[in-house]
């Protein structure tokens, strides 16, 4: 993985909804690789669940499959297809120490599938290189949301997040 990398912030942005967050994760769709990881933070209740399921449906519905996303929460991973993409929806929260990170077969994973990743501290100093840490923090007004965006590796994004504007 890596050494602690010091963190570039990209632009905050308001949605101002779910369906705003559903948008917004459609777009990611467009850009999302075989090898990319996107980090979800936030606390509890955040919308981290709700973008990663609108994130994957969008990608399957463009391969004409449809399937129930539900949160990894118990499972800790969750494994679907969108035509060659295998992607992986982890939720870290129940996790105590990085090293049950490597028994879930997730490093291996962060190389050759999609992955989002709920709760990534867990990770620790395992952060891949490549990842993007998106942060929903939730404001006073029902529903809204406020999106941080960071990487430790921001050449990786900055063009492929320009493209979504």
């Amino acid at each position: 993985m890596h050494d602690t990398a010091p963190i570039s912030n990209f632009d905050n942005r308001l949605l101002s909804s779910p369906e705003e967050t559903t948008a917004l994760a459609a777009k990611f769709a467009e850009i999302a690789h075989q090898g990319d990881v996107i980090c979800l933070d936030g606390d509890l209740g955040a919308g981290k669940t709700h973008f990663a399921r609108s994130l994957i449906q969008n990608l399957q519905e463009r391969h004409g499959r449809v399937e129930d996303v539900p949160s990894p929460s118990f499972t800790l991973i969750q494994t679907y297809i969108a035509g060659d993409l295998e992607i992986w929806h982890a939720d870290l929260y129940r996790l105590s120490d990085p090293m049950e990170v490597e028994e879930l077969g997730l490093f291996e994973a962060f190389e050759n599938a999609l992955c989002l990743v709920e709760w990534p501290d867990r990770l620790g100093a395992d952060l891949p290189h490549n990842a993007l840490i998106l942060s929903l923090k939730m404001t006073e007004k029902p529903g809204e949301r406020v999106l941080g965006m960071a990487s430790a590796n921001p050449d990786i994004w900055f063009d492929r997040l320009g493209a979504m504007r």
